[in-house]
């Protein structure tokens, strides 16, 4: 099946005016999927699927970031906690006079 994309706008309840319109813009970039640039112009309400799905993509790596971090901190605060524990019980404790 062949979808058509009509030029209906209904916001103005006419065909779209393009470049006469606020909403009319371009959107240049990569294509996530393929890794070819894009470059396009359509409505930005049309445009806001696209650019939600682009946004919960970039959280989540965002997410895997963070997390990796986390991870690393945590492991550098066991090794300092580790470190600091071995020299504690290797020093001679003060004798008061």
């Amino acid at each position: 099946m062949h979808l058509i994309v009509g030029d209906f706008c209904p916001l103005i309840g006419k065909d779209c005016i393009q470049l006469q319109c606020k909403f009319f813009c371009k959107i240049q970039g990569k294509d996530t999927n393929t890794g070819k640039d894009v470059e396009e112009w359509n409505c930005s309400i049309a445009f806001l699927p696209l650019l939600l799905i682009e946004n919960s993509g970039q959280q989540r790596q965002t997410g895997a970031a963070v997390e990796s971090f986390r991870n690393e901190m945590v492991k550098a605060n066991e090794t300092s906690h580790q470190v600091l524990l071995a020299r504690m019980r290797s020093s001679t404790p003060m004798i008061e006079s």
